[in-house]
């Protein structure tokens, strides 16, 4: 049996929930294909041991995809970011109350990684669904792009394919909808070798 990790945050900022992990979790033990199943895990909040935490579980489990989610307050689509970058600057301190400022994901590692899934094919999957989605260009300074980066890193050069989609509040989501458009934009991003060629940029 071959794996997806998907993982989702544990609540931050004082919110009891993280809408993240709570559309992950149901989707742990979905079968996309006959012989792959999501396995969902929950990742601390925190600088500290975020990272860790994820290539641990990636050297438990030697998926041959990974996707990490998490929150992103104030947007109300389910975005595919497109690019993780190597500073930690973080607005407000992590569960840990850790608050680094200016300091790299990995010492000496690229500026940037870029994902490897193809995010376009996984937007209009879930726009065909009936769900709001776009491409986002920017996965913040928090401890999302922290994970998103220390994940393209340690994945680089290897044949599993990985990437980052932030999710919206249930406020501004339905969870049914959330769970539904993320099952749709990980089976997307399993059965899609090469992505589509549409419009996704952004003018500002």
């Amino acid at each position: 049996m071959r794996t997806v990790l998907l993982t989702g945050f544990e609540p931050f900022d004082q919110d009891p929930v993280n809408p993240s992990w709570e559309a992950a979790r149901l989707l742990d033990g979905c079968m996309i294909d006959e012989d792959v199943m999501i396995v969902a895990r929950e990742l601390p909040c925190a600088f500290a041991t975020a990272g860790e935490c994820l290539v641990r579980l990636i050297d438990e489990w030697r998926p041959v995809m990974v996707i990490a989610t998490g929150l992103a307050p104030g947007r109300s689509e389910i975005s595919m970011e497109r690019v993780a970058i190597n500073i930690n600057d973080a607005r407000i301190p992590d569960n840990l109350g850790e608050q680094p400022v200016d300091t790299a994901v990995v010492v000496g590692g690229p500026a940037a990684y870029f994902s490897t899934l193809p995010i376009k094919a996984m937007v209009k999957a879930v726009r065909e669904a009936g769900i709001a989605a776009s491409v986002s260009q920017t996965a913040g300074t928090f401890v999302c792009n922290q994970v998103f980066y220390r994940m393209q890193h340690v994945l680089a050069g290897t044949s599993a394919r990985s990437g980052f989609i932030h999710v919206p509040s249930e406020a501004l989501m339905a969870l049914p909808s959330l769970v539904e458009g993320l099952r749709i934009a990980v089976c997307a991003a399993w059965s899609t070798s090469v992505d589509v060629l549409e419009v996704g940029g952004q003018v500002s």
